[in-house]
């Protein structure tokens, strides 16, 4: 600490970047600032909320890089971002990739829906962050022009030809002149030419039912329908015809949401929301959040940029060469205090959802531990036992941190020590192997142990937890109703009911849990039987694996007549010689 304090007292009133460091000296933050010196000291000073002390907290160290712009400093961060990749910075971590549509630049080329932009001479167009918009849009262009769809050309035609949706150059002479002509018609389509094409598939349409053609009439019919609903349904538009995109933001509590309007032939086809903690001032983070939105290779860069008034239009100009401002007035206002409002909206059912999860997950456990009379269980393990009859046991164990499960700290078990169906006997085994190897391994240790039980159950764990390891870990048993149902909480010594309100939040929390150790275990079961009645006389003979098993037995059909083959046929399922013999030898002996 005393090293950052003489690092912060000697900081430059410079424009700049900083890096963020931990103890291991990784990148974990990197920031922009017009002043340096005010902006790092900014962190170690003053109250924050969570999310920033959870940064700070772990800050061990810093370096900055002096600038003599701020354009300079902005460019800069973003390449530092997409070299170290901080985890606390914005980044588009759900990697969102947006399908275009695409022709490729081929001598008979394809209309086909690809992710990835190249400069490779096809035209692209889009994006569409719907998804089903693309493919419904390439299902309409394939019914209307007979580009080829095969990627390479076959020997013969195939059932495109046949329905009317390719012209065959793999057999047919398809001369350039149409393949132009194809791609003028599907270019015009896909920048807003569709309202004459769909005149002149009307007049075609009228003219078949007029000829009594009702089938031809009908398929035109049905043609128009889909360019209806898939040109159509987005009514919003601005004469002009430009390619657009238009950003607006809002934030709270240290949370920032991004919407990206999409401006397409004048029309908005689709949107992007992007939500993510902040911790410069909002419109530097925004400025930033621009930046690496055209870094990504799907984004495409459109012909203008709206932007809300709080960003510099001159500074998002120069970084990306893209003509960028902020409207005052009319239509393009109007956007950008749309994307506003949906990004308000958007941030608000965030919280919402963020609210109404801590009632079902981290309220509900502090509310648990109040009605038990313990501390607040944050950790929380279950355990179930597994059998049928006595064969093949075995145990479950799932862990929920603050109320959530945590899939990478549940363990399996076999039952080693146990024969006959011990129900008792496999929970001392399996608390016993647990906490003896979290002692060994010095790992933490949970707050509750929920035993998937009754009195019996409760009792054979806090033998072992108490009486052979010593340890002050609260023991709860669930106990289920005639119809299998979580029923009573269970704790203390002799066990007591714990009373709870079957519609509160902690008791759909202990249900939860019951339910998921007992699919846990249910599922490890099933997985360890089926193994047990795949056993043959084929399994301890040296060479013979799994693979080899199966291929044995798919061959020849059963043990019998493998037993009856010769080396030379067992040799015909490439088996070494020396391994077909110690087959036949092995099933000689059995």
């Amino acid at each position: 600490m005393n090293q950052l304090k003489e690092k912060l007292a000697v900081l430059p009133d410079k424009p700049g970047c900083y890096l963020m460091k931990d103890r291991q000296g990784t990148v974990i933050y990197v920031g922009k600032a017009k002043v340096l010196k005010n902006r790092v000291r900014s962190y170690f000073t003053g109250s924050h909320d969570a999310k920033t002390q959870r940064l700070v907290s772990e800050i061990a160290d810093f370096e900055y890089i002096i600038t003599s712009s701020n354009i300079e400093a902005l460019i800069l961060e973003l390449n530092l971002i997409k070299k170290h990749d901080p985890k606390y910075n914005v980044m588009l971590k759900d990697d969102k990739s947006y399908p275009y549509l695409k022709i490729t630049n081929e001598e008979h080329p394809r209309l086909i829906t690809t992710r990835q932009v190249k400069k490779d001479g096809g035209k692209y167009f889009g994006p569409y962050p719907n998804a089903g918009a693309a493919n419904e849009t390439k299902k309409l262009l394939d019914r209307l022009y007979p580009l080829r769809k095969c990627r390479t050309l076959p020997d013969k035609v195939c059932l495109y030809y046949h329905i009317g949706q390719c012209l065959a150059p793999c057999v047919n002479e398809v001369s350039a002149e149409q393949n132009q002509e194809m791609i003028h018609e599907i270019t015009r389509f896909l920048r807003s030419g569709h309202g004459e094409i769909k005149k002149q598939l009307t007049e075609k349409m009228m003219k078949a039912s007029e000829e009594l053609d009702f089938e031809r009439a009908r398929d035109l019919r049905d043609t128009l329908a889909h360019m209806e609903a898939v040109m159509e349904k987005q009514k919003m538009t601005i004469q002009d015809h430009v390619d657009r995109d238009v950003f607006g933001f809002d934030y709270d509590k240290g949370w920032m949401c991004v919407q990206v309007f999409f401006i397409r032939q004048g029309k908005l086809i689709e949107r992007d929301v992007s939500i993510f903690p902040f911790y410069q001032e909002p419109h530097e983070d925004l400025l930033t959040f621009i930046g690496q939105f055209y870094l990504k290779k799907e984004h495409l860069k459109p012909k203008e940029i709206l932007v809300p008034k709080e960003i510099e239009a001159n500074l998002v100009e120069e970084l990306l060469n893209v003509h960028t401002h902020f409207p005052q007035r009319g239509k393009k206002k109007e956007l950008v205090d749309l994307a506003n409002q949906n990004a308000a909206a958007a941030l608000q059912e965030k919280f919402s959802l963020i609210e109404r999860d801590e009632e079902r997950t981290i309220k509900a456990v502090e509310r648990l531990g109040k009605a038990m009379g313990i501390p607040t269980p944050y950790r929380i393990e279950a355990f179930d036992n597994s059998n049928i009859q006595g064969t093949d046991p075995v145990s479950a164990m799932v862990t929920f941190l603050d109320g959530k499960p945590s899939r990478k700290d549940y363990r399996k078990y076999k039952i080693k020590t146990v024969t006959g169906p011990d129900d008792y006997g496999s929970m001392r085994e399996v608390i016993r192997r647990r906490y003896v190897r979290l002692l060994k391994e010095s790992l933490p240790l949970p707050d509750l142990i929920v035993i998937d039980g009754g009195k019996g159950q409760i009792a054979a764990a806090q033998e072992v937890i108490e009486d052979e390891l010593g340890l002050s870990i609260k023991v709860c048993g669930l106990a289920k109703d005639d119809k299998h149902r979580t029923s009573q909480l269970l704790l203390g010594d002799p066990p007591v009911e714990v009373p709870l309100k079957r519609d509160s939040h902690e008791f759909y929390l202990l249900q939860r849990i019951q339910d998921e150790v007992h699919r846990f275990a249910i599922t490890f079961h099933r997985q360890t039987r089926s193994k047990t009645f795949f056993q043959s006389a084929l399994d301890d003979i040296p060479g013979v694996g799994e693979k080899r098993k199966r291929s044995l037995l798919k061959h020849f059909g059963s043990i019998k007549k493998i037993k009856e083959a010769s080396i030379e046929e067992l040799r015909q399922l490439a088996i070494p010689e020396k391994t077909a013999e110690a087959i036949l030898e092995a099933l000689k002996e059995e």
